[in-house]
């Protein structure tokens, strides 16, 4: 009967940390799955205001990582996050065609499209951070993340203390795969906020998904629901919802770790 009892909590746990990672994963979709990180938490104004439709869609995990959730998680190749086919696209005005998904090939050139004045007026003013912010948004809600990255950094290297346009970059390095420096970007967000609540939640999302740091996750939440007494009731719960996934997910790992000990000292 023991045996039988050791075997169950084995094979649950597993399946219960990962429904707990599932949580997690699809409250992402709201936030950094976007890209623009649960806008309105606080009051400071964004710089772009793009739209989410398809940044929030289907997504494939980060290369060389293991998958921990279930679609619907923030995506560094988002080869299964398209329109739907033959609808006209929300970002440039041009169509599919009628049974047919479009293609990375297909948005890059809807977002090239939309880009184009922006970036001739780029041509004389270089610098600019609200010319440079709309382009990497265009681009970021076509999928074009490395492209997205590309013009959330210039902005950034000219409005280097714009904490919002900082979270945005680490969003966009992040959904190229590179965890390491959005994780770094938000962390440079935090010097000179240390309470935004959009770059804390990003963090503990980043740390969680991209590094299975739970224990990291969690220290940025708290310190997001500690500094940021302003957020709304639905807003916090949803935090704390993600944080007791977590803390549940670590209980049932450590009782399968416990078990395994206790059966190897038999």
């Amino acid at each position: 009967m023991a045996n039988t009892a050791t075997t169950a909590s084995t094979a649950n746990a597993p399946l219960r940390a990962t429904q707990a990672f599932a949580i997690a994963g699809l409250c992402l979709v709201a936030g950094l799955g976007i890209g623009y990180l649960l806008q309105g938490w606080h009051s400071r104004p964004s710089a772009a205001q793009p739209s989410a439709t398809a940044a929030s869609s289907s997504v494939t995990p980060i290369p060389g990582r293991p998958a921990i959730a279930p679609p619907g998680m923030l995506q560094p190749t988002p080869n299964q996050a398209q329109p739907a086919a033959g609808a006209a696209s929300p970002h440039s005005g041009m169509a599919t065609p009628a049974g047919r998904m479009p293609t990375l090939a297909d948005m890059k050139r809807m977002a090239d499209k939309q880009a184009e004045p922006l970036l001739g007026k780029l041509k004389t003013d270089p610098n600019n951070v609200d010319l440079l912010s709309k382009v990497a948004a265009i681009y970021n809600s076509t999928h074009q993340f490395q492209d997205a990255a590309t013009y959330y950094r210039r902005a950034v290297q000219a409005d280097p203390k714009n904490v919002a346009l900082r979270t945005k970059l680490a969003a966009s390095l992040y959904r190229t795969g590179d965890v390491d420096s959005g994780i770094a970007q938000l962390k440079q967000a935090l010097t000179y906020d240390p309470k935004d609540a959009n770059a804390l939640f990003d963090l503990g999302m980043m740390r969680l998904q991209g590094k299975q740091d739970g224990k990291g996750a969690l220290a940025a939440w708290q310190l997001l629901l500690k500094s940021n007494p302003q957020l709304s009731s639905e807003r916090r719960a949803t935090v704390e919802k993600l944080m007791a996934d977590v803390m549940t997910s670590q209980a049932n790992q450590s009782g399968v770790q416990g078990v395994k000990s206790n059966d190897a000292n038999k």
